[in-house]
């Protein structure tokens, strides 16, 4: 019994650790701890950025894409464009040079980490961006993404995004809030252990290749602190994408995402300390390592309370609030209530999580992908 007793509250006050204690700790330790470094002096003129967009099947976005980005504020002379065509199997190349992409490759399928590796051979930028073909940015969101690279530590920007979904059922854009302000107190206190595909960037000297079915998002930033530099988050970077509009489609997303996750955590070198300082260890540990683990420690939760029910209040508090989550989320489908829908998302998201694993163990992952703008 008291292995059960220990099981349960280890893998509920882990749970609720990495899913609200981890950003009161940030919050914390901000107060307590001066910020990883001063905003270093404005430098004497804006580098030169090529943009990268790797598109697949992207010829009904990828024009827009193109004039997106030709409207940034940024020097013209000091910025290129590139589009890394994957394969395409419809009119994506003709339609990015008709835009006015300055560079436009035509590839053999190769996956969506190749193609990005192809534009950075190609590149001429002393930085390489990069965005999917289904992403708008700000204005100014190129100038605010390559402005911490005046710090000659930092080798890793990402930038916000902004998820918009005018009609469906999918709660990824409070999520996001939420991880956004999670990410601004990581980059304050060290460096972020988490990007995005839509919107960030590395110096040309710092773009590592990697597996291609190992994303760039969990990838790079872990990897650029184990080599020395700083991986940040620049919140006045902003950017806009179309969100899968249900539920249901974002646990295939996500799902698919962590049929790529797993293979760097688990043999990516994310779990190896080496290269890590004690905060940024602490770090990995509390954002990523344990919240890939809550499907698992939910179901240790589940088991060892129902196994104490009649132990004391406390047992049956816990498995009252779980069938409350799980019921609710059931709920979600028929009453598509914002609390229900909530409840919904948590479930069907964690779920994925413990998905995309079985997924890269019974079969392998592919480095091939889909077009963004297909799934929203």
């Amino acid at each position: 019994m008291t292995a059960i007793v220990i099981l349960f509250w280890a893998s509920a006050v882990l749970l609720l650790y990495t899913q609200l204690g981890y950003a009161v700790l940030l919050a914390l330790l901000t107060r307590l701890r001066p910020a990883s470094g001063q905003p270093a002096p404005p430098a004497p003129g804006p580098p030169s950025v090529s943009v990268i967009v790797a598109a697949y099947a992207e010829q009904e976005v990828i024009a827009d894409r193109v004039a997106n980005l030709r409207a940034l504020e940024y020097p013209p002379d000091r910025l290129e464009v590139i589009v890394a065509c994957d394969g395409s199997p419809d009119a994506t190349v003709a339609c990015a040079l008709a835009a006015g992409a300055d560079l436009v490759l035509e590839l053999e399928r190769g996956g969506k980490i190749r193609a990005q590796d192809a534009g950075v051979d190609r590149a001429r930028g002393e930085v390489v961006a990069f965005s999917d073909a289904n992403v708008l940015w700000d204005r100014g969101a190129l100038r605010a993404l390559v402005a911490p690279f005046a710090d000659p530590r930092v080798g890793y920007v990402c930038g916000d995004v902004k998820f918009v979904n005018q009609r469906g059922t999918n709660q990824e854009g409070l999520y996001w809030r939420y991880e956004m302000a999670v990410r601004r107190l990581e980059s304050r206190l060290s460096s972020v252990t988490g990007g995005n595909g839509a919107i960030y960037a590395t110096r040309r000297e710092t773009y590592l290749v990697v597996d291609p079915i190992m994303g760039h998002d969990l990838s790079f930033p872990f990897n650029m602190v184990k080599r020395g530099w700083r991986a940040v988050y620049a919140p006045e970077a902003r950017a806009s994408e179309k969100m899968v509009p249900t539920i249901e489609g974002e646990f295939a997303r996500k799902r698919r995402m962590m049929s790529h996750g797993w293979p760097i955590v688990v043999r990516g070198g994310m779990l190896s300390p080496r290269g890590y300082d004690p905060l940024y260890a602490l770090m990995i540990f509390s954002h990523r390592v344990l919240r890939y683990v809550s499907p698992f420690l939910h179901v240790i939760a589940f088991v060892t309370s129902v196994a104490l029910l009649g132990h004391g209040w406390v047992y049956v508090a816990a498995v009252a609030v779980q069938l409350v989550v799980l019921g609710a989320a059931a709920l979600a489908a028929i009453v598509p209530a914002r609390p229900l829908l909530v409840a919904r998302y948590y479930v069907m998201t964690t779920a994925s999580l413990a998905a995309g694993l079985w997924d890269w163990l019974r079969h392998g992952t592919p480095a091939g992908w889909e077009p963004a703008e297909g799934t929203r």
